[in-house]
């Protein structure tokens, strides 16, 4: 096992992982910007060094200075959390070359499983179910208009990278596609400096599954099941469970199978998702990968005792998963996660600034995973998200009235925050039904009367 680590990155999850190191004996290394120096990411690693001003280019997204820092404290490896450079391939190839391990797959696995399309037609060679679509990216409009006619409407335009909505399209007509096809170029240029383009077929109100994997260097991979995701708002997921509803045994076995092959064969390690849609057939489709840790990594935790942030340092560390995991996976009751953001609950507006009372809830099967405290400064300069709210029951009903309680004792006064958003929502019956799909953030939104929905 390594002896010091630094963490490439902030918030809470820099300090989920500085909890993980704390019980293998690793010793951390936060890094910062001048707008993180009262964080408790910074307060509780063994030490912390300052890389730069508050914006993300300057600090947290520069390169160099993540190196130097690491080079500096004489580190052995470097874990990227999730966002920021987590998918960064040439992030990773730096780390290695500078002798420093990288907590994630190799640089051209993440390379290959980062651009959406390539992912796609890697997928698929080794029977991973995909969406009927474009082969590769689109070279102009007139291509796209062909295949959108041999695919046949609706379908979705799709940035072939990057995430999070941005660069994506649906277009139900042939009339608006080259309109469509414009805007999605230019808005995935924009976002990720890279303006390529791919179509799938759009399948109407789908759930979205993901499936959590671990692997190590030795070609052994393991499933450990699935999350439901499909509570999102604007392609940014809000509550996540595990297990799925529609996921039966035997899918989720057929699935775990086919994903086991495959990373094996294409050389992946560490922690990944890979994220399907689910029709109303409930077949499941492949639609992109992420090579990293996840946000709702903890639902999956909680159902299978399993500590995937351990697992994923004594992977790097040259662990094989026999060792780490000794038990077959089973899923014991169910997990549900609320992100709460720092957002006013009806504009979605950011909400930045001081904390002035910050109380999270207890209780039997509840977990806050956060980096928030009283007194304590919301920046204006990163991610909205400040907690995870997190519960385990011995079923979904359990869950969701833990999940109700701990929604009413977490209070946060100083900013607004979603927390009021997340107790209307597991009030109404759809939801607490399971009846539900990836547009029902939108209707529930018009049927509470909540129009501004919308930076």
């Amino acid at each position: 096992m390594f002896k010091k680590i630094l963490i490439a990155n902030r918030g809470e999850i820099a300090l989920r992982i500085i909890c993980a190191c704390k019980e293998l004996g690793v010793r951390t290394v936060a890094i910062y910007s001048e707008a993180d120096r009262n964080s408790l990411h910074v307060r509780f690693a063994d030490e912390a060094i300052c890389i730069g001003p508050p914006q993300l280019g300057q600090s947290y997204l520069n390169i160099p200075a993540v190196i130097s820092a690491a080079e500096i404290a004489n580190v052995e490896a470097i874990h990227p959390g999730y966002g920021l450079l987590a998918e960064n391939a040439n992030f990773a190839e730096v780390t290695e070359a500078c002798n420093i391990k990288f907590i994630g797959p190799p640089p051209e696995v993440t390379r290959m499983m980062g651009v959406k399309e390539r992912a796609r037609a890697t997928v698929k060679k080794y029977g991973v179910p995909i969406l009927p679509g474009s082969d590769g990216v689109l070279a102009n409009e007139g291509e796209a208009l062909e295949w959108a006619r041999q695919v046949g409407f609706p379908v979705i335009i799709k940035a072939s990278a990057g995430g999070g909505g941005r660069g994506m399209r649906i277009v139900r007509s042939e009339a608006e596609l080259p309109a469509l096809f414009k805007q999605a170029s230019s808005e995935a240029a924009s976002a990720f400096g890279n303006g390529d383009l791919y179509m799938e077929k759009f399948i109407e109100r789908p759930r979205h599954i993901e499936f959590q994997v671990l692997a190590d260097q030795y070609g052994n991979v393991l499933s450990l099941g699935e999350r439901e995701c499909s509570i999102q708002r604007r392609h940014q997921k809000l509550i996540e469970e595990s297990p799925s509803l529609q996921v039966s045994p035997e899918l989720r076995a057929e699935i775990g199978g086919i994903l086991q092959k495959t990373l094996s064969e294409i050389g992946y390690v560490n922690a990944g998702t890979i994220e399907f849609l689910m029709d109303e057939d409930r077949k499941l489709y492949f639609i992109e990968m992420n090579t990293r840790i996840q946000v709702e990594h903890p639902v999956t935790e909680f159902v299978t005792d399993v500590d995937l942030v351990k697992a994923q340092l004594r992977i790097a560390s040259g662990e094989r998963l026999d060792s780490i995991i000794t038990e077959p996976i089973v899923h014991r009751g169910h997990s549900i996660e609320c992100r709460i953001n720092a957002e006013h609950p009806e504009k979605f507006t950011p909400s930045a600034g001081k904390i002035t009372v910050f109380n999270p809830p207890g209780g039997t099967g509840v977990r806050v995973d956060t980096a928030a405290y009283s007194e304590g400064t919301i920046p204006p300069y990163y991610d909205s998200l400040i907690a995870k709210l997190i519960v385990r029951g011995k079923d979904r009903t359990e869950a969701i009235a833990r999940m109700s309680r701990a929604l009413d004792m977490f209070i946060v006064e100083g900013i607004f925050t979603t927390i009021p958003l997340h107790q209307r929502i597991f009030q109404d019956p759809d939801f607490q039904a399971g009846n539900f799909d990836t547009t029902f953030i939108e209707r529930f939104l018009a049927k509470s009367g909540i129009t501004s929905g919308k930076h």
